[in-house]
């Protein structure tokens, strides 16, 4: 039953609907008191993520706006639907937290569905290894130019994003590619209890990839890499073959990405991904993680890859063109960086001497 702020409760005693708004008056109320030090949250080191912050509000209002909204199959719905995305902002988090970027993520989710779909004479097992394996070996290709000729990663990608595209069209013949297993199809669909399976998927790469980042070595030098490469350098760290492995596993999430994302449509197009790699890179910015490098996090790229999910999906069901989406994110994210900016020049600033 949708709530109504007018509605008031018989004999005085508050009725459910304004217990609840009292609750999340509450809940707001305790965040801003946690959040004193606004420089320290606005940094990413206060009580919460800002990013989350953001996902707190929209939420809250897509909530009075659609009595649809907070619906459970509304909400497997955002799940599954950044899933695609959110798989591939992983990967890209450990890539721009080293300080590069890989822009060909897109065209390798584009490649991995047209062959997980188009070897399927061969067997679902041989295609999808096969999809799995070209992100696999394209993200070694990218980390290994990228770290033997020292060109810069946004120069790379973009050849290997421009060349993979082509590679398509040539497999494809530029036709579309249907499935022809419905085993397949039929995963994209699947749940587990009132659990989507594609939304299980995501969130557990998203666990594993926060534990890797905060509790093994790799993590720890994926941070010194980007914070300062001459120091890890004289620390030890290989630096090259570390950022090779972390090219290759932004190669196999976009990989994964494409493979579970055909399951969903049963279909792969060869322009299929287009895009994918801004909004990617959009999510990972949203959630904190700095594009010169040595700072970001798995937490904050989730509460930016669902702030992209919740305005989409929110302003769908308030009937917004969604055009309007891309507007409102563009002004988020060029204040983002506007205020990370300004931060980093107060902080050199007291550090000077």
């Amino acid at each position: 039953m949708a709530c109504h702020l007018g509605d008031h409760h018989p004999g005085g005693v508050a009725g459910p609907c304004q217990q609840a708004q009292a609750s999340i008056h509450d809940s707001l109320l305790n965040l801003v008191i946690n959040m004193i030090n606004m420089k320290d949250f606005l940094k990413g080191s206060g009580f919460i993520q800002p990013i989350w912050v953001f996902v707190i509000v929209i939420t809250i209002f897509f909530s009075f706006m659609s009595e649809y909204f907070l619906s459970i199959g509304n909400l497997s719905n955002i799940l599954v639907q950044t899933s695609t995305i959110g798989l591939i902002a992983l990967g890209m988090t450990y890539v721009m937290i080293n300080g590069n970027i890989d822009l060909s993520v897109g065209a390798v989710l584009g490649l991995s569905a047209s062959l997980s779909v188009g070897l399927q004479d061969y067997g679902i097992t041989i295609a999808v290894i096969a999809a799995l394996a070209s992100g696999l070996v394209l993200g070694a290709i990218n980390g290994l130019v990228v770290w033997k000729t020292g060109v810069n990663a946004f120069i790379v990608t973009l050849g290997a994003m421009i060349g993979v595209r082509g590679l398509i069209f040539v497999y494809t013949e530029e036709q579309s590619f249907y499935a022809t297993n419905f085993a397949f199809s039929d995963f994209g669909t699947a749940s587990i209890g009132p659990f989507p399976v594609l939304a299980l998927i995501f969130l557990i790469c998203t666990l594993v990839m926060h534990l890797v980042l905060k509790k093994t070595g790799h993590g720890r030098n994926t941070f010194a890499v980007g914070g300062n490469p001459e120091a890890a350098l004289d620390a030890g760290i290989r630096i090259g073959r570390h950022m090779m492995i972390n090219f290759i596993i932004v190669g196999f999430f976009a990989a994964l990405a494409g493979v579970l994302l055909a399951t969903q449509m049963g279909a792969a197009t060869p322009n299929l991904g287009r895009d994918y790699e801004l909004w990617t890179i959009t999510a990972v910015v949203l959630g904190g993680t700095k594009l010169t490098g040595g700072y970001g996090s798995i937490t904050g790229t989730l509460g930016g890859v669902l702030a992209i999910g919740i305005l989409r999906n929110g302003m769908n069901l308030m009937q917004v063109p969604a055009f309007y989406v891309l507007v409102i994110l563009g002004v988020i994210l060029i204040s983002v960086l506007i205020i990370d900016q300004r931060l980093n020049v107060h902080a050199s600033k007291g550090v000077s001497i």
